[in-house]
């Protein structure tokens, strides 16, 4: 039988058609293109900025918000074809983007939104199966519980950080877990125990070599567990050691961690003052207003100098020093 030839509109039509009703089948997954390990390098150095501006400024509510959409930008990734490899590395992202998150709100002080972020990165962690992640939720997690004065859930967290498997394979991670029990260990009074995981943290540090690791991780070294020392020995009441571990500190941190050395600059104001010394102890606590350089003090630090202020009127409430304090505080106190 012969058929009339078919109008070339009609077939066209029809082709275009069925291709189309094909494509609307496919899950919109799998119409995205595959997702390696360049977006995830990519993501990884938006990541390390915000690392360095924690470093310089400390935490602050657009860091917040910046971390929070790159954690939006790698759960889009994960939508898309991807291997195993790439899949978990995308989740350990996810979970240093949280945890980024959650440590602005920490050093913000917005202590029931960072608790809110630490839970989700501990289940991006879990997804992910890096370790030095799942350490870094647990630091943050002793960090936080520290912040609310929770002093059973610090030690947990602490313990569960020097149990972790990268504290296991890794001295450096070592030392860092053990600091952490330390600093729970002095803040529920137990000072033996404290001493013990600070000398374990210092020998431990010795043993890491210099090997890769994440970006976060560079603010802790030899510089950084001085500074630890200094918390934990003010804990304990030898404000001699702490000033002399504070000093120290200061001398190694590098200058572009401003966050930081504000801090250990704060500890060592306070180290001054127990020692009987308000006029030393107020030079130094004024000048973690010059090393911050104009930045609002996040709301960790406000604490710290906070305790200080009161202190300082307790012992001297009429120098003319404790007075021009109390003006300059009011004068930084305005920034926020």
């Amino acid at each position: 039988m012969q058929h009339p030839p078919e109008d070339p509109v009609r077939r066209r039509n029809f082709v275009l058609s069925t291709t189309a009703t094909a494509v609307a089948a496919v899950p919109l997954g799998m119409q995205r293109r595959s997702v390696g390990m360049t977006d995830v390098t990519r993501a990884a150095e938006s990541m390390n900025r915000l690392v360095e501006a924690d470093d310089r400024q400390g935490g602050h509510q657009a860091l917040a918000s910046a971390a929070l959409k790159g954690r939006d930008h790698v759960m889009e990734l994960q939508q898309r074809n991807a291997g195993e490899r790439v899949r978990r590395a995308l989740y350990a992202l996810a979970a240093e983007y949280s945890t980024m998150a959650a440590w602005a709100c920490i050093d913000l002080r917005d202590l029931d939104t960072a608790q809110r972020r630490l839970h989700e990165s501990a289940t991006f962690a879990g997804l992910s199966q890096d370790p030095p992640t799942g350490l870094r939720v647990w630091v943050n997690m002793a960090m936080l519980a520290y912040q609310r004065r929770n002093w059973p859930e610090q030690l947990a967290a602490a313990r569960a950080a020097k149990a972790s498997p990268a504290a296991r394979r890794d001295p450096f991670f070592g030392s860092m877990g053990r600091v952490r029990l330390a600093l729970a260990h002095s803040s529920s009074g137990d000072r033996q125990a404290a001493k013990r995981e600070l000398g374990a943290a210092q020998e431990t540090l010795l043993k890491a070599g210099e090997v890769e690791r994440p970006r976060w991780t560079s603010f802790y070294g030899p510089a950084e567990l001085n500074h630890l020392a200094a918390i934990i020995l003010n804990h304990n009441g030898q404000s001699a050691a702490a000033e002399a571990m504070a000093h120290r500190a200061l001398s190694r941190i590098p200058e572009e961690f401003r966050r930081n050395r504000a801090l250990a600059t704060c500890q060592l104001a306070l180290a001054q003052l127990r020692q009987g010394e308000p006029e030393q102890a107020t030079s130094t606590a004024t000048s973690v207003f010059t090393i911050m350089d104009g930045a609002v003090l996040p709301g960790r630090m406000r604490t710290l100098i906070g305790d200080f202020h009161r202190d300082l009127l307790r012992q001297a409430p009429s120098t003319t020093y404790a007075r021009d304090w109390a003006d300059r505080m009011r004068e930084e106190w305005s920034r926020a």
